[in-house]
């Protein structure tokens, strides 16, 4: 009898929305990188670093749920395709200002931006379609390959990105994140996705935005998930916006080195997550999502404290099966515990919780700017596990509502 990833595997439409979306994220987090490498350069300010790389992510906390309740009644293939195919014409436009020696940090910047509000539909579209396709008696293993992907391209993307921009400058790096998203969205054009739309009606999206957060309101497992993305993202994940000035700053490596170090986390949760989809490591979902954001934290903590770059490295490795817990079950807690109708809506919730993520990279730049960047790390990571700690705390005290039918 085939295994689940097998009987997945062959499925041509997941193959398509998986694939597509692998490639897509890569280079995502290789423009991450590399914007950032370019601001730091440009300016180095950890402030001025961690702007460029918010204001990619800030979408996601602005328009998150509206795209969530906007990909109910629209068609998703075609939201997906837009968001390669704008973010694509983002990247040549780049490319062509660093060719003709005119680019900006400021131009990044509101590329960046652009390119961020199409990616915040990303968890309520392409995500949502590959549960839809995968069919509910393979969805935590269709789940668990996709975040264990992604995670993957988190490792891959900034290395990429490093090795880029130290060798073909940021009109190479874009040049590349412009073909790959150009052929992906060419590639969605022949995907076959079944899908029942409602009528759009803007004027009710904030109303059932409101209807989906009454509903989570009545399921602690949903406001868990809530509340552990938004303390990760804003406080956790804040060291992303300081990889450049870590790196550069405080451990003297080179950009390709830096995108090494922007992967450990990601490589990490990559081999967290196969464990997981291979059905190795088995726990209690909840306690995988919080305790897995829990030793990511511990693991920055260290990792700001290192004086070496390759134990800061391989304590980023270490965190890594932290976000591989909390990425997998982060999805897969929303997809089983919402009903199917609500579930693009609560998705694209979860999207604006990610979106904090900005907000945090903000603030950890002012501190590193004042305290440098090490401690900057430290400071927000402390944060976020004593708010973590409350979290579980309070969780343990309401049993889980049974899932809906």
């Amino acid at each position: 009898m085939d295994s689940p990833i097998r009987e997945l595997l062959r499925s041509p439409d997941f193959l398509r929305l998986w694939l597509v979306g692998a490639f897509a994220n890569a280079m995502r987090w290789l423009e991450l990188l590399a914007s950032g490498l370019f601001a730091w350069e440009a300016t180095h300010s950890a402030f001025a670093v961690t702007v460029v790389v918010a204001l990619r992510q800030l979408p996601q906390l602005l328009f998150g749920a509206f795209a969530g309740a906007l990909s109910e009644a629209l068609n998703r293939k075609l939201i997906f395709m837009l968001a390669l195919v704008v973010p694509a014409l983002i990247s040549t436009l780049l490319a062509t200002l660093a060719a003709t020696g005119h680019l900006e940090v400021w131009h990044v910047a509101v590329g960046n931006l652009v390119s961020g509000t199409m990616w915040s539909t990303e968890m309520s579209t392409r995500r949502r379609m590959v549960g839809e396709v995968a069919g509910p008696h393979r969805i935590v293993n269709a789940i668990a390959l996709d975040s264990m992907t992604s995670a993957a391209t988190r490792a891959v993307g900034p290395l990429l990105g490093g090795i880029a921009f130290q060798w073909l400058g940021m009109k190479g790096a874009y040049t590349i994140t412009a073909l790959v998203q150009f052929a992906g969205a060419f590639a969605i054009a022949g995907l076959v996705h079944a899908q029942v739309t409602r009528r759009l009606d803007l004027v009710r999206i904030p109303h059932e935005i409101a209807e989906g957060l009454r509903f989570a309101w009545t399921r602690p497992t949903i406001l868990l998930v809530f509340g552990i993305t938004i303390v990760t993202n804003a406080f956790a994940f804040a060291y992303s916006g300081l990889v450049a000035p870590l790196g550069q700053g405080a451990f003297h490596v080179s950009p390709a080195l830096v995108g090494l170090l922007a992967a450990g986390e990601p490589l990490g949760a990559l081999i967290g997550g196969a464990l997981i989809a291979a059905g190795f490591l088995r726990m209690d979902r909840r306690l995988a999502f919080a305790g897995g954001a829990a030793l990511f934290m511990c693991a920055l903590i260290l990792m700001a404290l290192s004086p070496f770059y390759w134990l800061a490295f391989a304590l980023l490795v270490l965190g890594g099966f932290g976000t591989a817990g909390f990425g997998n079950m982060q999805s897969t807690l929303m997809l089983t515990e919402a009903p199917p109708e609500m579930r693009s809506r609560l998705m694209g919730v979860v999207t604006m919780c990610i979106g904090t993520a900005p907000l945090g990279q903000l603030a950890a730049g002012a501190i590193s700017d004042a305290l440098g960047p090490r401690s900057a790390v430290i400071v927000m990571a402390v944060m976020g596990l004593l708010l973590t700690g409350g979290m579980m705390a309070a969780l343990r005290k309401r049993p889980p509502a049974p899932p809906p039918v």
